[in-house]
């Protein structure tokens, strides 16, 4: 049996033949999306609903945010200030507006029996 060479290539030297190992970066812990999301519906004053934990409907707009809390300006009821741990979702007036107009136009087919 020969005697063989083990010969490595140096890696620096090779251009464009490797693919450099890139490890995944854990996603960012805050990607300002609720932001946004405020921000958005602040500027345009839009009508929100908002559902709190115990089952309570609250309608008006967001006035105001921070990292805890939003204060919901509502038409002729006093304005409050909800602790976000409070709201188990919240959705635009308008939404529900849409969906009781498609129910209505979604009328139950007769069929003939």
């Amino acid at each position: 049996m020969a005697n063989r060479k083990l010969i490595r290539p140096d890696l620096s030297e090779q251009k464009g033949g490797s693919r450099s190992v890139r490890r995944r970066h854990s996603p960012p812990e805050q990607t300002n999306a609720e932001e946004f999301y405020y921000l958005k519906q602040m500027a345009a004053k839009t009508s929100m609903i908002v559902l709190l934990t115990d089952g309570t409907e609250l309608k008006g707009w967001i006035e105001w945010y921070d990292k805890g809390a939003i204060k919901l300006n509502r038409h002729r009821e006093p304005n409050l200030l909800i602790p976000k741990h409070n709201i188990r979702y919240m959705f635009k007036e308008e939404e529900r507006r849409r969906q009781r107009r498609r129910r209505g136009a979604e009328s139950p087919s007769s069929s003939d029996d």
